[in-house]
């Protein structure tokens, strides 16, 4: 039997990711890289044959089809775009967020966060002007940021969390 892991935040127990989206561990394990990709979303166009020009129909006629693209991570867990920050609100809130989350790590998982944040922090600060900010769908103040960025060249979006603040869950 297959079992879905989802990953929620620790702190307002927002679903933020599952074991759908593969992730790779940078950082030390601090943070997780994920690839978004954009998906349309809404209906499908199915071409029965009929040339309604020729008909002498109009190409507007019929169902009025709502297609919109999406980014695949934040459509699934209604992830909140939030207006981005600069260096100082930055700084301000990885301390805050630090101060919050290191009294729920234990052990191994506390030292090895405490030990790399620092060095996860300039490499998110070295991006900062890249960066998208999302929050999970609470929008609660404590949550951990969800960001996201393009890869030189790359058409779709590279997603970052911190590991730290996820809890597995199994579904």
């Amino acid at each position: 039997s297959w079992v879905l892991m989802l990953f929620i935040h620790e702190l307002p127990g927002d679903e933020l990711l599952s074991d759908s989206f593969p992730y790779k561990e940078i950082h030390n394990g601090v943070l997780w890289e994920v690839e978004g990709k954009w998906v349309v979303q809404g209906a499908v166009d199915v071409n029965i044959g009929a040339n309604p020009s020729a008909e002498g129909g109009d190409e507007d006629e019929g169902v009025d089809d709502q297609v919109t693209k999406v980014v695949d991570i934040v459509d699934t867990f209604r992830l909140q775009e939030q207006p981005p920050f600069d260096k100082k609100q930055f700084v301000a809130y990885i301390k805050k967020y630090i101060k919050l989350l290191t009294p729920k790590l234990e052990g191994e998982s506390q030292e090895v966060f405490k030990k790399n944040i620092e060095g996860a922090t300039k490499y998110l600060l070295s991006k900062l002007s890249d960066l998208q900010f999302f929050v999970g769908e609470s929008m609660h103040d404590d949550s951990s940021l969800v960001f996201a960025y393009y890869k030189d060249g790359a058409t779709d979006p590279t997603f970052l969390y911190f590991a730290h603040g996820l809890k597995e869950v199994k579904c």
